[in-house]
């Protein structure tokens, strides 16, 4: 008899981890969206907010785009529920590995995409999250100004920043999804790379080589 609850156990748990998780959007005001989630009560998320498994990447008129279980999906008011499976998650196939050489004065200056857009990076272990101007932010279409307003010290003072989630980051061969940035209003000559990326890797550096190895 324990052995068949223990079975029976078992494959219900196993039912949960592959079933599907249904999302719609109710309602979107600003740059909030009103998120209906497995049928419960609606829930306003803000860019960046997440619940139930649930993230709020932006908001463009009456569309919003989500991350539903590290799966990106756009959803538009009144459309039927998107179903995503739980456990899903991003594909992890391909490429794992990055490799950096420093240049002359011993930085690592990567190029690499931001949401499918070009830009230059500077490696930066000392920066808690990717770190961009506005300048760079529009230039790659980023509606920073839907993020959150956030207060931060920077070598001039105090400024107003926006907190976002970049929907990818590619450096290399390597992308990663799902990243979280500020975007300050001052002029930067590049992107910092920063802890929001490379705590995703196992960093090692020999002389003046790093490599980064894809943890998750």
């Amino acid at each position: 008899m324990r052995t068949h609850s223990l079975l029976a156990a078992l494959l219900a748990a196993a039912a949960h981890t592959v079933s599907a998780q249904s999302v719609a959007l109710s309602g979107v005001a600003g740059n909030k969206a009103l998120v209906t989630i497995d049928g419960s009560a609606p829930r306003f998320l803000s860019p960046g907010q997440s619940h139930q498994g649930v993230t709020l990447l932006s908001t463009q008129g009456d569309s919003a785009t989500v991350s539903v279980n590290g799966q990106r999906q756009i959803l538009r008011v009144g459309d039927a529920p998107v179903s995503v499976r739980r456990g899903a998650g991003p594909a992890s196939a391909g490429p794992t590995r990055i490799v950096l050489t420093a240049d002359g004065q011993g930085h690592f200056m990567p190029t690499g995409q931001i949401n499918g857009r070009s830009v230059q990076f500077m490696v930066d272990t000392g920066a808690s999250q990717v770190v961009m101007s506005e300048s760079d932010a529009r230039r790659i279409n980023l509606k920073f100004e839907q993020g959150q307003p956030v207060r931060v010290s920077t070598a001039n003072g105090m400024a107003t920043g926006y907190r976002v989630v970049l929907s990818s980051v590619r450096v290399g061969e390597v992308q990663v999804y799902e990243v979280a940035a500020i975007v300050l209003p001052q002029a930067m000559p590049y992107i910092l790379l920063g802890n929001s990326f490379l705590t995703r890797f196992q960093m090692q550096r020999n002389n003046d080589q790093m490599t980064l190895e894809r943890r998750f």
